[in-house]
């Protein structure tokens, strides 16, 4: 927040206000701490829980004390007064701002110890699963000596691992994991296969992460059936057509289209009179075209690397392997085929839902980033969630330099390197914040051949990124990552060891470059939190060309008038501002696009809510057998001679397959809807009125149509003391699964994805 901090605190915000107070309460709990300091471990814990009147902590400064007493008793960590107040704020349930190396962690496990307290099951959300592992070890002699328990889920835990951790009272997992579960669950036939349990509390870290970049992901449970897939030799005819020949690029790099003479050439190479007919228009000109966008659009080492013979996506938001993410099944085996790659196998959803959607299913949301008042407005609109600004316990020593501008990209690369070598030659540590894998092995190549040893993290590496975030902060170290390198880590100055802190100190700290603005104000500040922890010194800049992405996108259609240095950097005060307005617009594209699209997942959410009531009330009652005996009662009268349990579970089993089977084809139908929902303009409707519309009328009939065939299948199939004998009648549910996310926009990364000889731009 820096030099906007007057500005907040002048806006009177609730958010402030309530700051306010908690400070009272931190005060008064600092003067109360010497009534703990001689208590038991178990006088301690029984201390704690006096402070705790049903479901609400009444004696917050209590609480606190004892809880700060029993941190330097456990971990060896005395908190801070402003990590007590950030305890406090999300308690209340708001989403707090602490800087880089404030002690996030230890601030999450004492919030997370009192909502626990309360009696409330907490899922401490992370974006990780080193972090998950790391925070939930660490922190447990905390939690324990309260008498809690304490678990972790990671992608490596096996089912029964899952079943422990999530009858725990503080669950540490990273996101993806808890909505994999919850999806896996949505498929038991049985209530004692459920593996999770309900928890009252998401406490978010990384807030703005998961909450606000990530919120839209779905993510998929796909059963094994044979999927749409791009044949290799459609991917051959489409790799040989031109740009500008064959077919176009639009403005903004975002479609590719097919001219009528690259329709022709596709046409003569497969073999067909016409694309548009009407034996190819549904799939072959479809998979045509996603051959055409991974062709011209996805481009390798921006938006995916091909590691071990497979393609990876790559973490826009975080310059790093997207872990289990992939691209719709179409797109997705292009992009294998353009490579020469064996094509993964498809599947149909069986389930879906978003992060968004995930995160509304708890009662109470509250989380933690450095970052959080840049998505006030998101959190807000989308979450009802405020933000805390909590102040630094030291004072912020960094040197925050105005943007360095320079007229072409040529002129701003050649002073990054110059910046960095003059830097690296005084010992100053430096870290280059780079958008992708090409950008950030293009500038460490050209910085080797000057001689300086580069280290370099990025998609490719990502594993060794603990090591080389722990040396980031040594004597004349360089390190050029991609975005959000070591996000959740501390680099300290001197090394590991802080062995030559002082050193460093007196060369000024961390210097933080960033080679292009973010799209977003947000993801910058992220980068410039690298540096100044815990009132370390420090320097960050970021290097601009007005041939940066988010210039020539965010300025499109307006013209600002420069004169240039001799070396091509722009000193006028009115360009800095027109890149500021850039940025803003930029800013305003995404949460257009977040608005728009949550507009068309909301109504699906709700239909989930509806779909999982019916759920779970066949599951936990005789409902599904009460139906079908008042459908089909002959049927129900021949079966009156087997257990009321037998014929109740394979009632349950049969309804519960449709109901599922339906979802299934809903949403399949939706997703289809919602590729040609633009179509509907055209026709003057509104699209998302219209797939509202189609929405709701498809829902109802979903419901019809399961009961329906429960009823007929009921009939038909075998049932005897071993239950309903789905299969034999050709009612199979798949024989494996598997999950993942989807990236359905694959182009939200690169700042600068459109510049062709991308391996070049630094030499």
């Amino acid at each position: 927040m820096g030099a906007f901090d007057w500005f907040w605190k002048a806006m009177g915000s609730t958010s402030e206000r309530n700051n306010k107070v908690s400070k009272g309460v931190v005060s008064k709990a600092a003067e109360r701490r010497g009534e703990f300091t001689d208590l038991s471990n178990e006088q301690l814990a029984h201390a704690v829980r006096e402070t705790v009147h049903g479901s609400e902590i009444a004696d917050k400064s209590a609480f606190l004390a004892i809880l700060s007493v029993a941190s330097e008793r456990t971990l060896g960590l005395n908190p801070y007064e402003v990590q007590s107040q950030a305890v406090l704020r999300l308690l209340e349930g708001d989403v707090i701002q602490m800087a880089t190396g404030e002690g996030k962690t230890l601030v999450g496990a004492m919030a997370a110890t009192g909502f626990a307290l309360t009696g409330q099951r907490v899922h401490v959300i992370t974006v990780n699963d080193y972090l998950a592992r790391r925070d939930a070890e660490w922190m447990r002699p905390l939690v324990e000596l309260f008498d809690l328990s304490v678990g972790a889920v990671t992608e490596e835990s096996t089912r029964e691992e899952r079943i422990a951790a999530y009858r725990c009272d503080v669950i540490y997992a990273p996101v993806s994991e808890v909505g994999f579960d919850h999806l896996r669950d949505n498929q038991i036939t049985c209530r004692s296969q459920t593996v999770q349990v309900p928890a009252q509390v998401a406490l978010v870290d990384e807030a703005d992460s998961v909450l606000v970049d990530e919120a839209l992901v779905p993510l998929v449970l796909a059963g094994s059936q044979p999927g749409t897939q791009a044949t290799g030799h459609i991917s051959e005819a489409v790799e040989r057509l031109v740009e500008d020949k064959d077919y176009t690029i639009d403005a903004d790099g975002r479609n590719a289209f097919l001219t009528e003479q690259g329709a022709r050439a596709v046409e003569r190479t497969l073999g067909i009179d016409s694309l548009y007919s009407e034996d190819h228009i549904g799939d072959t000109l479809v998979r045509v075209n996603l051959a055409l966008h991974a062709k011209a659009l996805l481009i390798r080492d921006i938006h995916y690397i091909v590691e071990d013979g497979k393609v990876a996506l790559i973490d826009a938001s975080r310059g790093r392997v997207a872990e289990l993410q992939r691209w719709p099944d179409g797109l997705q085996a292009a992009v294998e085929a353009k490579e020469g790659l064996d094509v993964s196998q498809g599947g149909r959803i069986l389930d879906s839902i978003t992060l968004q959607a995930l995160m509304r299913r708890y009662p109470t949301v509250c989380g933690m980033t450095g970052t959080a008042v840049e998505a006030t407005d998101q959190l807000r609109s989308f979450y009802d969630l405020h933000v805390s600004v909590i102040d630094r316990a030291k004072e912020l020593r960094r040197f925050d330099e105005a943007d360095r501008i320079y007229a072409t990209m040529a002129e701003k690369n050649a002073a990054i390197i110059n910046e960095i070598e003059d830097l690296h030659r005084r010992g100053q540590p430096v870290l280059v914040g780079t958008h992708d894998v090409a950008e950030s092995e293009a500038l460490a190549q050209a910085l080797e051949s000057r001689g300086i040893t580069v280290n370099v993290l990025n998609a490719k590496n990502d594993q060794e990124e603990a090591r080389i975030i722990s040396e980031a902060g040594d004597v004349g170290r360089v390190t050029v990552s991609t975005q959000m390198a070591g996000r959740g880590t501390d680099i300290r100055l001197g090394g590991a060891d802080e062995s030559d802190r002082d050193a460093v100190a007196q060369l000024g700290g961390l210097a933080v470059i960033g080679t292009a603005r973010h799209r977003t104000a947000r993801l910058d500040n992220q980068l410039r939190g690298r540096a100044g922890r815990q009132g370390d010194p420090g320097l960050s800049v970021f290097f601009v060309s007005l041939e940066d992405d988010i210039v020539t996108a965010g300025g499109d259609g307006e013209q600002v008038t420069a004169h240039p240095e001799a070396d091509g950097r722009i000193l006028a005060d009115r360009v800095q501002g027109f890149v500021e307005h850039c940025q803003r617009v930029t800013e305003g594209q995404l949460l257009e696009i977040h608005s728009q699209t949550w507009k068309y997942n909301k109504l699906l959410a709700d239909h989930r809510d509806i779909l999982d009531q019916r759920r779970a009330s066949i599951l936990d009652s005789d409902v599904a057998w009460r139906e079908l005996a008042q459908r089909s009662p002959q049927r129900a009268a021949e079966l009156e001679h087997l257990p009321a349990h037998v014929r109740e579970q394979a009632a349950r089993e049969i309804m519960l397959f449709h109901l599922d089977d339906e979802w299934s084809e809903h949403l399949a139908l939706m997703d289809d809807v919602r590729e040609s929902i633009h179509l509907r303009a055209i026709a003057r409707e509104t699209p998302i009125d219209e797939y509202h519309r189609i929405a709701v009328r498809e829902f109802k009939d979903l419901a019809n149509r399961a009961v329906d065939q429960a009823v007929a299948t009921f009939e038909s199939v075998s049932i005897d003391e071993d239950g309903a004998h789905l299969a034999d009648a050709g009612w199979k549910r798949p024989s494996a699964t598997w999950t993942y996310m989807v990236s359905d926009n694959p182009l939200s990364g690169s700042s600068n994805s459109i510049i062709s000889g991308v391996a070049n731009i630094f030499r």
